[in-house]
């Protein structure tokens, strides 16, 4: 016979849920944020409700607010979760350290920046609308700086100590680079540039992220 757990608060019924779903007692918080990844990726913020994640992964809401205060605060963990898969993605667009010369290499990287960036929103709309959309903007649960962020901000350094960027024009530099890239993918995503062949979106990608890398570096040599 199976009773009321009264120190877990998990009862008959989520015991029972938990057996047909396969969720483990002791790791629910894990599974409401995997269960959150799941909704958001096919359905933007806006798929996500405590409701429908408590229903996918087989308990109560009881149980479930005992690990997330409301629907934000998972939310908000979603997306941090998020912005570390786009920061992965990302990485992997970036060049080995290979080329021909410091200021290309530097260059290379920043490049590679922003267009893994468009890249994930292409690929992933609904996480994308996530991302940088919780609760309180793109603070993190954990107080992190985004890491998508953090690369840009130390893809722009680079430029700055391969002396292709000056001192005075890399203040502020990141938030060109970041308007120019997101806006670009939110025109694809929604915008009049939605539905346009990949190989044409990505083409103009190249193109946006080319001309902001330009306009920043413009003028290098003075400070």
């Amino acid at each position: 016979m199976v009773t009321s757990d009264a120190s877990s608060g998990q009862g008959w019924c989520e015991v029972e849920r938990a057996a047909r779903t396969g969720y483990h007692h002791g790791d629910l918080r894990s599974a409401l944020v995997e269960t959150g990844l799941e909704l958001t990726r096919l359905g933007g913020p806006e798929a996500l409700s405590m409701r429908e994640a408590t229903r996918r992964t087989g308990v109560t809401a009881r149980a479930a607010y005992r690990h997330f205060a409301d629907r934000d605060a998972l939310l908000a963990v979603v997306a941090a979760r998020i912005q570390d898969k786009m920061a992965q993605s990302m990485r992997e667009r970036m060049p080995d350290g290979e080329g021909d010369g410091p200021a290309n290499r530097a260059v290379a990287r920043l490049r590679g920046v922003g267009l893994g960036y468009v890249e994930f929103a292409l690929h992933e709309p609904g996480w994308f609308q996530v991302a940088f959309f919780a609760p309180d903007g793109i603070t993190r649960p954990d107080g992190r700086t985004p890491p998508p962020l953090v690369m840009l901000r130390e893809a722009l350094d680079g430029l700055v100590e391969s002396g292709s960027l000056s001192v005075g024009r890399r203040a502020g530099a990141e938030w060109s680079c970041w308007s120019t890239v997101h806006g670009f993918a939110e025109l694809a995503i929604q915008g009049p540039l939605r539905g346009r062949d990949p190989a044409v979106l990505r083409r103009f990608a190249e193109q946006a992220v080319d001309d902001v890398i330009a306009g920043i570096c413009r003028g290098a040599g003075t400070a």
